[in-house]
């Protein structure tokens, strides 16, 4: 104990807004701010007046910082030749309020922008980006589904982490980095065996709150994907999705993107530049000829949900869901992620028992 006590310090939250105050001084910092209707954003802010901590998961998740929705990868002149210039935008800022949903997103990133081939706009803006993580005492509304995911303790992936008990944080200490905020900001106090208790005593009261919000134990759930390809959930998904795109815009874990090119009008200069782009519209699996290899809404439906519980679990040894609920809560067509697992168990389960007959 008295060694992990000095991996942590304590803020009092009277001197919450002077830290962000002098945070923001040091760097640009990005924190939730409300936008009105339950609404929240990751913006810039400039003092801790304007900062939302007890909020619904932000509209767009912080990957927008590691990897931008507008990307300009390169640009162009042609004369006489063709002069190139490559493009890499990346400024240092500080996240402030990361759940830990969105944590464990960035986590997926880091994995899958690592592998070869490197995404090396994403791996040299990464390190500029310091992140402070802030704990969810409790469910933020009924669409989250963290417990199933594992996603509602924190797993690392961050500089500092915030702790809300009561009067002030408690915050762990993480990196040299974030050793460095606590130094320069002068904001902080040392923790006590204490406060170490107490933050205990709330992490195993969070393990009576949140708990599997399906009746499936999280390690079976790849099981489940084995045996639903055929599932008739598909086609009754399928007949409500409206193949918008919200659902995989707003995921932490969503990575696909296009790339472009935006040529002038007398052809002489141009930009090269990648977007987000989503695998439940109708070109993302066209391929020359014509071929659509997702044609319909329920193949694509289920290669969303086959993306984030069974092919990174084989790839990853994780799920790529972090339970935040801002897939349910942006679809306008009523479909929610925790209704397609239990119908996709309940078929299970009917049909075990069908056979067992």
């Amino acid at each position: 104990m008295k060694e992990l006590q000095y991996q942590y310090a304590l803020l009092k939250k009277e001197n919450l807004e002077g830290f962000v105050n002098r945070l923001s001084g040091m760097r640009k910092v990005m924190a939730p701010v409300a936008k009105g209707y339950n609404n929240f954003a990751f913006e810039e802010v400039h003092s801790g007046k304007g900062i939302t901590l007890n909020y619904v998961p932000t509209i767009l998740p912080p990957k927008k910082y590691f990897m931008p929705q507008h990307e300009t990868l390169l640009r162009y002149q042609i004369g006489k030749g063709i002069q190139v210039e490559t493009v890499m935008d990346s400024e240092p800022m500080v996240l402030f309020g990361i759940h830990t949903c969105d944590l464990a997103g960035i986590q997926c990133l880091n994995a899958v922008f690592s592998e070869r081939p490197k995404d090396y706009n994403y791996l040299t803006r990464k390190p500029d980006i310091l992140i402070i993580g802030l704990e969810c005492n409790n469910y933020c509304d009924e669409h989250a589904s963290c417990g199933l995911v594992n996603a509602n303790l924190p797993n690392g992936g961050y500089d500092l982490f915030f702790t809300d008990l009561g009067d002030y944080f408690i915050v762990h200490v993480n990196t040299q980095a974030g050793e460095e905020i606590v130094a320069a900001t002068k904001s902080f106090e040392p923790s006590e065996k204490a406060n170490l208790y107490e933050l205990m005593e709330l992490r195993e009261s969070k393990r009576k709150i949140f708990k599997n919000e399906v009746p499936l134990a999280p390690r079976h759930i790849p099981e489940l994907f084995e045996g639903a390809f055929e599932s008739k959930v598909w086609a009754e998904v399928g007949e409500r999705c409206l193949a918008c795109g919200n659902c995989t815009n707003v995921c932490p874990t969503c990575y696909c993107f296009d790339i472009r090119e935006q040529v002038s009008l007398d052809a002489k200069s141009g930009n090269r530049y990648r977007m987000w782009y989503s695998c439940q519209l109708e070109p993302f699996a066209k391929v020359a000829g014509g071929v659509n290899f997702r044609q319909t809404r329920a193949a694509r439906q289920r290669h969303r949900y086959y993306r984030k519980f069974k092919y990174p679990v084989l790839k990853f040894s994780r799920f790529f869901c972090t339970g935040c609920g801002r897939c349910s809560r942006t679809c306008m067509a009523d479909i929610r992620l925790k209704d397609t697992l239990n119908a996709l168990i309940k078929e299970k389960t009917t049909k075990l028992w069908r056979d067992w007959e």
